[in-house]
């Protein structure tokens, strides 16, 4: 308890907490629920919560489904509060960083392929987080252009070579 006593009087960060503690002690987790401490990687509209524990895995869900819709509730929840709109992240056990990290480096090889063959590559389905992961680690890569395309909840990225001055006629 000691991480949130430090942190300033927040009423979205303590109704986070009082929720997510209840619903883990609904769901009989044996888990730890607070704020997560600040690593300079969050912005200042972001409310970050780290579930730790035991249970953590079973937070997590298949493909971080569960983990998904705990912070979905988490979220309308807050926002019934009123006040500035931030953004609430709910991680456990740093699922959510791997998960990024294991995407991003995915997308980079993927986009080095892309650009060698000149072919579309097209990601399955993914969450606008995810997808924003994808388009942030391809940003700078040379030859490669990443784009949306099609509509909830079969949203998906590709990465796109781009057309070179030299490009050979079909």
């Amino acid at each position: 308890m000691s991480e949130t006593q430090e942190i300033k009087a927040d009423p979205q960060a303590d109704k986070a907490l009082s929720f997510l503690r209840l619903l883990m002690d609904k769901m009989q987790m044996d888990v730890e629920v607070n704020v997560a401490p600040d690593d300079g990687e969050g912005t200042n509209d972001e409310l970050r919560i780290e579930i730790e524990g035991p249970d953590a895995a079973r937070i997590i869900g298949k493909k971080g489904l569960t983990l998904e819709a705990v912070q979905y509730l988490t979220t309308r929840v807050v926002a019934r509060l009123g006040g500035e709109k931030r953004h609430i992240l709910v991680d456990a056990e740093g699922y959510r960083a791997r998960h990024e990290d294991q995407l991003a480096t995915m997308a980079k090889k993927l986009a080095q392929r892309v650009a060698r063959e000149g072919k579309i590559i097209t990601f399955d389905p993914m969450s606008p987080r995810d997808r924003r992961v994808v388009h942030m680690a391809i940003k700078d890569a040379e030859g490669v252009r990443t784009e949306s395309v099609g509509h909830e909840p079969d949203r998906r990225v590709q990465l796109i070579p781009e057309k070179r001055a030299a490009a050979s006629s079909p």
